[in-house]
């Protein structure tokens, strides 16, 4: 169909940041479905982790991600966007849409958001130590209490050490799974494949090899059960429900903390086995404080370097067009 050249370059605009948001494996499962009134967002259910997020849950998690940016990008341009959440039994795939109105308004928070769009990153290193200001941790609580989510730190000596034994047990259950890992190696790609976990070209085979074969639960574990500990801040991001609704809200929840703690010169990385494994989940609800359903179990800090920005797909590849008024 012929959209309008403005409306069609004002939407990709839009989406170009919001492929920006972070996924499992970064498998970019998103699909945008571009209109003359709107933008639809659907799971692309074709880049699903069957193994390690059965549920689609994480995927789900990440377009909520990228839902928020498409905010932020929207505040940033000046323009007002009307979001529903449409996830139903019916429409499963059909996520969210994000109508354009004609109206014009300054915004607040979103658009001070927007320089951080580029620069979040997940930093899977040792962070710098330096522990995180409890001003600071206050506003990531609150960005993700804005979202209809929570944010919990976890402040108690036992009660992270009890968690970084529960991110080794869940490293031991995945890696002890050979479809885990199969599924794992599926993702480890070249840099210039524009998805999944990047490695230089020439270790990619032999990479991926090891990990099909090789079960390494004990030393990543042992790597993840230290980095987790020596998080300057460990927080666990939840809701009060757990459905398809629950986890855009903690998609958008996550990603509005991402982008206030990159403002901060902060970075995050994530530890979700505990999440991932459905018989460790229960016990690290456990260790919370309130209730709820943990979503993602990350960890903030000061990087002591700049990772590069991730692969992305182009535009083109996550869009397509249909006729309004579906």
């Amino acid at each position: 169909m012929e959209i309008s050249k403005g409306r069609n370059e004002r939407a990709f605009a839009l989406i170009d940041q919001a492929v920006l948001a972070p996924s499992s494996h970064n498998t970019q499962p998103w699909l945008f479905r571009i209109s003359e009134s709107a933008i639809d967002l659907y799971a692309d259910r074709s880049r699903a982790l069957p193994v390690n997020d059965p549920e689609d849950r994480e995927l789900t998690i990440s377009c909520g991600c990228a839902l928020m940016n498409l905010r932020v990008a929207a505040a940033v341009r000046g323009e007002v966007l009307r979001i529903e959440l449409l996830p139903s039994s019916d429409a499963p795939d059909w996520l969210a849409r994000a109508s354009f109105c004609e109206q014009s308004r300054v915004f607040g928070w979103e658009a001070g958001l927007g320089d951080s769009l580029a620069r979040r990153r997940t930093y899977r290193k040792r962070f710098a130590a330096k522990p995180v200001d409890s001003t600071t941790r206050d506003h990531l609580v609150s960005a993700a209490k804005a979202e209809g989510a929570w944010l919990r730190p976890l402040l108690s000596e036992s009660v992270r050490g009890q968690a970084a034994s529960l991110v080794a047990a869940g490293d031991a259950k995945q890696w002890g799974d050979p479809d885990w890992r199969r599924e794992l190696a599926a993702w480890m790609r070249p840099r210039h494949g524009g998805d999944g976990l990047t490695l230089p070209a020439l270790a990619a085979p032999v990479t991926r090899w090891v990990v099909r074969h090789r079960d390494m639960g004990r030393s990543v574990g042992a790597k993840n059960r230290a980095l987790v500990e020596a998080a300057p801040l460990l927080a666990v991001l939840g809701t009060d429900g757990d459905g398809p609704r629950d986890w855009l809200l903690a998609g958008q929840a996550l990603q509005h903390a991402l982008l206030v703690a990159t403002r901060h010169g902060l970075q995050a990385s994530y530890f979700n086995q505990p999440i991932e494994v459905a018989e460790l989940r229960p016990r690290l609800a456990q260790l919370l404080k309130g209730g709820g359903f943990p979503q993602i179990l990350l960890r903030f800090g000061q990087p002591v370097d700049t990772e590069p920005a991730p692969p992305r797909r182009p535009v083109d590849a996550v869009v397509e067009f249909m006729e309004s008024g579906r």
